[in-house]
């Protein structure tokens, strides 16, 4: 067993390398924010995922807040976190000029005693100032990001992070993690020049550390950080950001699509089983100006129906969906119409997808069904569309047949309700 803990500082060439000196090794990564790849590979289903989003008892979230770089803000920020009996961490990441801050410091706050930390200094000379700051004797320790991971110091409650414009969104959340180890309310000071003036993925990262800052909420940051960056190629090390312009479900979809059209060309021999159970269409469309919902009055909870219609969106079959309408009745009680029109529109959308349908519009008493492709898509010369138009000799007068935009579509009179759209979608299959 592999076991890597603070995932978020290794690359994936550098785990690969250490994975290869053992074969057949089984590997558990941990971290608060894993790094895009990472997440990817699991969002993926290539890794198992868990997540732990359950704070320890009595712990508060960091209060994080924006600021310019101002010395009110700094002087007011030290003498509120003393005043309480509490210590400061000052992190400047630069040990160039880190003794200017050191003096800048003590302009502000004469009274505070102030150490300085950084991996420059000899071993013996960081282990006093850190044993001495753990036992009260320093209110401030102007600090590296040597700080970031490891600490665990209850009295120190407030961090103050200069140029926070400079870090990465799992460097913000992991310094970010070393107060507020207590049952103390604790603070978290982010300064930067002026937001006008910085570069937009900045921008994004600092507002994403900002509006996430509950407890638990790493696995949001590393979804923000996924959408900023880029997951990166799928078998190579190279980052790609182009994902912050779609979206992390646009990516998966187009991935998704690209991996099926590789099976059912280049790699066709290999997949030949899998494709004999090929559908022409992997999701049906449906717009409707119907109400189909779960009604407030009927769900209170506005996160409990989130769930429902998530879990909602991942059955399968028939089995299932009646399966969720009696946990509904049980739980809730009988459904209400708008709810039976839901499930049955989720019904609509999968027969309408296994006949061909890329699209459903079900408004003004009349359904559109948009079949997918042109004349040349090979879903015309199946036995399924055969089918359908004996179907529709046999009933001349359940529709009408139009080409527009060479997509072929089929036209329903007098459909005002998604039990009727149902009922005519099943009679195409005969």
């Amino acid at each position: 067993l592999f076991i890597i803990d603070e995932e978020q500082k290794f690359g994936v060439s550098a785990k690969e390398k250490i994975r290869q000196m053992k074969v057949h090794v089984d590997t558990l990564t941990l971290t608060a924010t894993p790094i895009p790849r990472t997440l990817q590979f699991s969002l993926m289903g290539a890794r198992d995922l868990s997540i732990i989003n359950t704070a320890p008892p009595n712990r508060y979230p960091v209060q994080t807040e924006l600021r310019s770089f101002n010395p009110h803000t700094i002087r007011d920020a030290i003498r509120y976190e003393i005043s309480r009996g509490g210590q400061v961490f000052f992190l400047h990441n630069r040990v160039q000029n880190i003794m200017h801050v050191h003096d800048m410091l003590k302009k502000f706050i004469p009274d505070a005693r102030i150490a300085i930390a950084h991996g420059q200094m000899e071993g013996h000379k960081l282990e006093k100032v850190m044993l001495d700051f753990v036992e009260g004797l320093y209110d401030v320790l102007l600090a590296t990001t040597i700080i970031e991971s490891g600490l665990d110091i209850p009295n120190a409650n407030t961090i103050i992070i200069n140029d926070a414009q400079n870090y990465g969104l799992s460097d913000l959340h992991q310094l970010r993690g070393r107060v507020g180890r207590s049952n103390k309310k604790a603070f978290c000071y982010l300064l930067t020049p002026p937001l006008a003036s910085l570069p937009q993925d900045a921008r994004k990262r600092l507002k994403a550390i900002t509006e996430y800052a509950d407890l638990g909420s790493g696995f949001n940051i590393a979804m923000r950080d996924l959408d900023i960056r880029g997951a990166g190629n799928i078998l190579g090390a190279e980052q790609s950001g182009f994902i912050s312009e779609i979206g992390i479900e646009m990516y998966q979809k187009i991935l998704d699509e690209a991996l099926l059209e590789l099976k059912e060309t280049e790699f066709q021999d290999l997949f030949a089983k899998e494709n004999k159970e090929k559908e022409f269409v992997r999701e049906c469309q449906l717009e409707t100006d119907l109400e189909i919902f779960i009604p407030a009055d009927y769900v209170g909870n506005a996160i409990e129906r989130l769930n429902l219609y998530k879990e909602l969106d991942g059955i399968k079959t028939e089995e299932a969906l009646m399966a969720f309408r009696q946990r509904l009745k049980d739980r809730f009680g009988p459904l209400p119409k708008a709810t039976e029109d839901l499930l049955d529109a989720l019904r609509l959308r999968r027969q309408a997808q296994h006949l061909g349908f890329e699209k459903l519009i079900l408004k003004f008493n009349k359904m559109t069904g948009v079949f997918t492709g042109s004349d040349e898509t090979d879903f015309f010369q199946t036995e399924l569309f055969g089918h359908i138009l004996e179907t529709l000799k046999q009933h001349p007068d359940c529709c009408e047949i139009k080409e527009k935009k060479e997509k072929l579509t089929l036209i329903f009179e007098k459909v005002g309700s998604v039990k009727e759209a149902l009922e005519s979608v099943n009679m195409l299959k005969g």
